[in-house]
This record gives C-alpha cells, sequence and structure tokens, in this order.
C-alpha cells in the first residue's frame, strides 16, 4: 500500500513539472510572438492561469504529505505529552474543518459552473474550481490519517516533525535526501 501511495505522489510530482513547463513554454511563446510578431496565443493567458492553480492545489498536497508546510511547533513541543497530542490533535481537527468548507465549497462552484466555458479555449470553469477538489479530498484525507496516528501513539510527538520550522531547513532536508541517494547509489555499484 505504502508503495501505491508513493508512486501516485510521484506521478503528482511529474504532474506539477508538466504543468510548469508548459506554463513557461505559454506564457514565454507569447512574449517572443508579441514583441518579435506582434501576434499572440489567443489562448496562453487562459491555459496559463488554469495550469497555475492546478500546480498550487497539487503541490500543497504534496507539501502536505512530506509534512512540507511551514509552521511553529515550539509550543508544543513545550506541553507535557498529553496536552501536546490534546493540542495536535484540536489543531487537526480544526484544519480538517477547514479543507471540509473548501471541498463543500469547490464542490459547489464546479457544479454552478460546470456549463460555464472560457472565453478563448472553451474549457468548462468546472475544472478550474475543480483544483480545489484535487486539494481537498486527498488532503482531508492526509489530515484524518495524520490524527489517527497521532491519536493511536503511531506518531510520537517528541521525535515527530509535523512542521517545518523555516524554508532553509526543507532545503537541507532535499540536499540530505538527495546525497544520500546518490551515496546508496554509488554503494550499490561498487558492490
Amino acid at each position: 500500500m505504502v508503495r501505491i501511495i508513493e508512486f501516485c505522489f510521484f506521478m503528482l510530482k511529474i504532474a506539477i513539472a508538466l504543468l510548469l513547463a508548459g506554463m513557461v513554454v505559454l506564457v514565454f511563446g507569447n512574449v517572443v510572438l508579441r514583441y518579435a510578431f506582434n501576434q499572440g496565443i489567443t489562448y496562453s493567458e487562459e491555459l496559463s492561469r488554469l495550469f497555475f492553480v492546478w500546480l498550487t492545489f497539487l503541490g500543497a498536497v504534496v507539501a502536505m504529505h512530506e509534512h512540507g508546510h511551514l509552521g511553529v511547533d515550539s509550543v508544543i513541543r513545550r506541553l507535557p505529552p498529553n496536552i501536546a497530542k490534546a493540542a495536535v490533535i484540536g489543531g487537526h481537527f480544526l484544519m480538517l474543518v477547514a479543507t471540509w468548507l473548501l471541498i463543500s465549497g469547490s464542490w459547489d462552484q464546479t457544479l454552478i459552473n460546470l456549463h460555464v466555458k472560457t472565453p478563448a479555449t472553451g474549457i468548462s470553469m468546472a475544472f478550474f474550481y475543480g483544483a480545489g477538489l484535487a486539494f481537498g479530498v486527498p488532503a482531508f484525507l492526509i489530515l484524518l490519517w495524520d490524527a489517527f496516528c497521532v491519536a493511536t501513539g503511531r506518531i510520537d510527538l517528541a521525535t515527530a516533525e509535523l512542521v517545518r520550522d523555516s524554508e532553509e531547513q526543507i532545503a537541507d532536508d532535499d540536499h540530505s535526501s538527495t546525497a544520500l541517494g546518490r551515496s546508496a547509489n554509488t554503494l550499490g555499484s561498487q558492490g
């Protein structure tokens, strides 16, 4: 099951990279065409906006899965274990409520705008508002699972890292995991 979940998040990262590449090509191509040939791609702005919205929401799902969102947990670390557990579960409950509001609002907007088309491309605006659902449903499940793990003791709050304190910490973690991956590959190729 873990492999399937990790594969899904790997595919999400590929989708995010493709959306970013598409956005760069559309915007850069449109700029070049406007300045060089005094013409542009009519659907470039709409598609770029759509790609950006989906890129943002899918990136937020990946960050939530990796506990990569910035946060401050210094108060939690200073509380007694039982109170810290209750505070984390309470915080997760509030995040679940906010995520549910996002899901229900996105669902309503998706249904309302199902037959509304964008002017240049003719894509349904439901696809635009569906990005909220693409974030909300996995985020709700991730939060629910994390709350369950905290409540049952599968996540030890004394050693767990539920949020990141700074962007430098995220960058350091990325560099160390890349270096570990390289050293493991080097060791594997030597043997």
